[in-house]
C-alpha cells in the first residue's frame, strides 16, 4: 500500500499540513524537521512528486461542493466564500450535488483532476469513502457544517444552540414538547442540535417530549405535523430548520389553529422571512456569512501549507419572535 501524507503526519504525530509545509520547503521546526524526516526515511516515501505540484503554477480556482443552491444558509454561505476568495483574487468553482452522497464523492475526484488549489465541502454527512477520497487526492480539503477526526472543520455551535431554544421553551412552561428533526445521518442538525434540545427542556424538568423526524422539506415537515397532531398534542413544536417550522405551521393553519394561541412554535436558521411572517418566528440565527468568510481565509491558508485549526466553531444568535408564548399557571 502506497504510504501517504497522513500516513506520514500520523506517524510523525503532526498535522498533515505540518508535513506539506516541510516538503514544499516551508517554515518548520528543527526537532519537527528531524521527527518527519525520520518517518520519510523509514517508510521509504518519495516525496518528489508531490513537492513538484506543491511548486507548480497556482490556478488559484478553488472549488466549493455544495449540497443544495436553494437554501438560505447555503447560498449565505456560498456568497460571503465567493466574495472573500474575489478579493483575494481567487475564482470560485460551485458544485451542486443535490444531496446525493456519491456525487460528492465524484466531485471531490473531479475537481482534483481540474488543479484547484483547494476545495472546501458543505456536508449534509461524511462517510468513511468521503475520508478515504480525501486523503487520496493530495490536495487541502476543507470541511463546513460536519465535524470529523483528523480533517479542517467549521461548524455552527449547534448544541448550545439547541440547548438555548431547550431552556427558553421550558421557560415558557411548556410541559408538552414535539420536536420535528433530521435523520441523524446528518451529525450537526440531526444529532447535535437534537441533543441540545433535549438536554436544554430535560435539565429544565420537562418529561413528556416526542421526537419526530422529516426531510429537509417543507411539504414533508407540513405531513410529519399532521401525522404528530393526530396522536400528541404538545403546547410547544420545535422544529430543526425553520423551512420545517413554514411546515408546520402551514398544517397549524389548515386545522384551523393559530400559532402561539394554540401551538407555540420555534424553529433555527434566522432566515429573513422569518421575521416579516405573521407572527416573527421564534428561532436561533447562525453566522453564515462569517462561517463563509472564514471557510475562504482557512483554505487559502491551507493551500499555502499553513497551521490551521483543525475545528473552528461559530456562534449565533437567539430571535425571540412572537411565536411562542407563556402557559405558565
Amino acid at each position: 500500500m502506497n504510504t501517504t501524507i497522513k500516513d506520514i503526519a500520523e506517524l510523525a504525530g503532526v498535522a498533515k499540513s505540518t508535513v506539506s509545509r516541510y516538503l514544499n520547503g516551508g517554515n518548520v521546526s528543527e526537532k519537527t524537521k528531524e521527527k518527519i524526516r525520520k518517518v520519510i526515511e523509514e517508510t521509504k516515501y518519495e516525496p518528489n512528486s508531490f513537492a513538484q505540484s506543491l511548486k507548480a503554477k497556482r490556478t488559484n480556482f478553488i472549488g466549493v461542493i455544495a449540497p443544495t443552491l436553494d437554501s438560505y444558509v447555503t447560498s449565505t454561505v456560498l456568497m460571503a466564500i465567493d466574495e472573500e476568495l474575489r478579493k483575494r483574487d481567487y475564482t470560485t468553482l460551485i458544485i451542486s450535488t443535490s444531496k446525493y452522497v456519491e456525487r460528492e464523492i465524484e466531485s471531490l475526484i473531479s475537481l482534483s483532476r481540474q488543479k484547484v488549489d483547494g476545495i472546501i465541502l458543505i456536508a449534509t454527512g461524511v462517510t468513511e469513502k468521503h475520508i478515504e477520497t480525501i486523503n487520496s487526492i493530495q490536495i487541502p480539503v476543507l470541511i463546513v457544517a460536519q465535524e470529523v477526526d483528523q480533517c479542517s472543520c467549521i461548524i455552527n455551535d449547534d448544541y448550545h444552540a439547541g440547548y438555548k431554544m431547550g431552556q427558553y421553551i421550558a421557560k415558557n412552561g411548556h410541559q408538552s414538547v414535539a420536536y420535528i428533526g433530521v435523520t441523524e445521518s446528518d451529525i450537526a442538525v440531526g444529532l447535535r442540535r437534537k441533543q441540545g434540545i433535549l438536554d436544554g427542556l430535560r435539565e429544565a424538568g420537562v418529561t413528556n417530549i416526542k421526537t419526530y423526524t422529516s426531510e429537509f422539506d417543507l411539504h414533508d415537515a407540513a405531513r410529519i405535523t399532521k401525522v404528530m397532531l393526530e396522536s400528541f398534542t404538545p403546547t410547544a413544536i420545535i422544529c430543526a430548520t425553520d423551512t420545517i417550522a413554514f411546515g408546520a405551521m402551514k398544517t397549524i393553519s389548515k386545522l384551523g389553529k393559530k400559532v402561539p394561541d394554540d401551538f407555540s412554535l420555534a424553529g433555527f436558521g434566522g432566515y429573513n422571512i422569518s421575521e416579516v411572517i405573521h407572527p416573527a418566528l421564534t428561532t436561533i440565527r447562525f453566522k453564515n456569512e462569517t462561517s463563509g468568510k472564514m471557510a475562504a481565509q482557512t483554505i487559502i491558508k491551507m493551500t499555502n501549507g499553513e497551521e490551521v485549526p483543525e475545528l473552528q466553531i461559530t456562534g449565533f444568535e437567539f430571535v425571540k419572535g412572537e411565536s411562542v408564548k407563556c402557559v405558565k399557571s
